[in-house]
């Protein structure tokens, strides 16, 4: 399968694999609320081929997500693999019969969820594991320590291959750091929820990657008037702003924006590749205050 490279951002280092910094997240090709399979089983192929075609290295994926039905398609679409595909998914929360997401962070949990992301995805070894906490709602303090153990001693016997933490304060990434390694926290994050600051900076200078999901997540509509001005006089879509934006934050950050459709897919590539200028940037970045 031929590729490209032209991705906006260029590359950053996960541990010791280099990735797209413009990924790929996979969770929008399940049914409709993240349950059951898409509509469209073909379309969601096509999209995952077409994220590879465009040189995305970089998808993320969770065996909640269907549950299970992301981690298929992926394995539908691209197993064997190309060398430079790195696969990312998320353990800590389970599915229920309503379609919540139950937390799921005992030992046995943990060990379960690894095991079926290893066999949904038709690997021997996962790329990244995330540890996911908090819940729906977002962030909840807590100790990280016990289910970060448990991934590292599944990392020690080589089921996992580098380890990161999902939905977690600051203090969680700290208490984590003491436990194992990490390559990367992945939280909320966007123009208007600018609360990680300070952590994108941090992890910036130790080398870890900061992967923002929901770019145009919890936007109030005052802010959401504020961004699609700017969109406006730039005659581009508020999405495209908004990865723009974070790509440019730092270069340690990682998108991950999904869609269902191959056209979206390169328009939000064509998108985060927008210039914005200092100007834009001071407009922008008031847009939280």
């Amino acid at each position: 399968m031929s590729t490209s490279t032209t991705l906006p951002g260029g590359t950053w280092t996960l541990g010791d694999s280099a990735v797209s910094r413009f990924g790929y997240g996979a969770m929008q090709l399940a049914g409709p609320w993240v349950v059951g399979p898409p509509a469209d089983h073909d379309g969601a192929i096509a999209v995952l081929r077409a994220a590879i075609e465009a040189g995305i290295t970089h998808i993320d994926t969770s065996g909640a997500y269907g549950p299970h039905v992301t981690n298929e398609l992926i394995r539908e679409a691209l197993h064997p693999y190309p060398a430079a595909l790195l696969v990312a998914t998320k353990v800590g929360a389970d599915r229920d019969a309503e379609g919540g997401w139950p937390t799921a962070r005992r030992p046995a949990d943990l060990r379960r969820q690894v095991e079926e992301n290893l066999r949904t995805l038709g690997v021997e070894a996962l790329d990244l594991v995330n540890m996911r906490m908090g819940d729906a709602q977002g962030t909840r303090p807590g100790s990280i320590a016990e289910a970060f153990e448990t991934l590292a001693g599944l990392q020690q016997q080589g089921l996992i291959r580098r380890l990161g933490v999902s939905n977690v304060t600051p203090e969680q990434v700290a208490e984590a750091r003491t436990v194992a390694p990490i390559v990367c926290v992945q939280n909320m994050y966007n123009l208007a929820h600018r609360h990680d600051d300070d952590l994108v900076d941090a992890l910036a200078g130790d080398h870890i990657a900061y992967v923002p999901f929901f770019p145009l997540g919890g936007f109030s509509p005052i802010q959401s008037q504020e961004l699609s001005a700017v969109a406006a006089r730039l005659d581009a879509t508020p999405m495209a702003v908004a990865l723009a934006w974070l790509l440019q934050r730092s270069p340690n950050v990682l998108l991950i924006p999904g869609t269902r459709s191959t056209a979206h897919l390169h328009e939000n590539i064509a998108g985060a590749g927008l210039s914005l200028s200092a100007e834009d940037l001071a407009e922008l970045d008031r847009i939280a205050l």
